[in-house]
């Protein structure tokens, strides 16, 4: 009897959808999907109107082994789960002409490899209380937007652009001529985070707390600036980081 018991149905959550017919739906209703993994091998005429759905999108079909679906998700899977970006993801080059037309002066937040999910969230948190127009990220070593990172800012990823391209560099030189400087917080200079003029249109370079910001990024920024240390502890979680010269630029944009 237990071949033709009914399948369970599947269920989504805040990062997968399960079941073959679950994930054609969810690409038809325009979800934003990370990437689509697939049992090897297989078949069937659902899957089959699945393959065809994809091929008008640009979303990523992975063909892998059944044990990785199965560590995924213990659910009736059908062979295929989607995972599920809560977030969808925007490009700079259309916010920074917004909010000049706007007439505001544009404070982006750069995060250079932050792979932490709760990080990411805390430092989404402080950017959304301050006023930041977005936050760009790379398209690689950064955190994944998932349930932990929406919790820990307390929904703010939801309100706060969110700009996700595959090179920082040519990102910060697209800043640049968009007339923004580039203040890099880092500990490789001898100026604090209070030399920069943050009156003028600027973008906020942060780099992980292991390596700080890449050369390339440094070697581009207009001005570095460092916190200042007192104490027996060399350096701040990057989240605490990112608020501290954040504050700055607030307290100088309002007095």
């Amino acid at each position: 009897m237990d071949n033709f018991r009914r399948p369970q149905r599947a269920k989504e959550n805040n990062e997968f959808v399960f079941g073959i017919r679950a994930v054609i739906e969810a690409v038809k209703a325009g979800r934003d999907i990370e990437t689509i993994y697939q049992q090897r091998g297989l078949g069937g005429d659902l899957f089959l109107e699945l393959k065809a759905l994809l091929k008008d999108t640009l979303i990523p079909l992975n063909s892998v082994p059944i044990e990785k679906l199965n560590r995924m998700s213990q659910k009736n899977h059908q062979g295929v789960i989607a995972v599920i970006s809560p977030i969808t993801y925007q490009n700079i080059e259309d916010i920074i002409p917004t909010v000049f037309e706007k007439g505001e002066v544009p404070l982006i937040l750069v995060l250079d490899s932050v792979t932490d999910v709760r990080n990411m969230g805390a430092i989404a948190r402080t950017a959304a209380c301050v006023g930041v127009h977005a936050i760009v990220v790379p398209l690689k070593n950064a955190a994944q937007i998932n349930a932990d990172a929406i919790k820990t800012s307390a929904g703010a990823l939801f309100s706060i652009p969110i700009c996700r391209h595959a090179n920082l560099h040519k990102t910060c030189l697209f800043l640049q001529e968009s007339g923004l400087q580039i203040v890099a917080c880092t500990e490789k200079t001898s100026d604090f985070i209070y030399a920069p003029d943050y009156t003028m249109p600027t973008a906020i370079v942060m780099g992980s707390e292991d390596e700080g910001i890449s050369n390339d990024l440094l070697r581009v920024a207009d001005h570095l600036a460092k916190i200042p240390m007192a104490g027996k502890i060399e350096s701040l979680n990057v989240s605490v980081a990112a608020g501290v010269i954040l504050y700055e630029a607030v307290r100088q944009r309002t007095v």
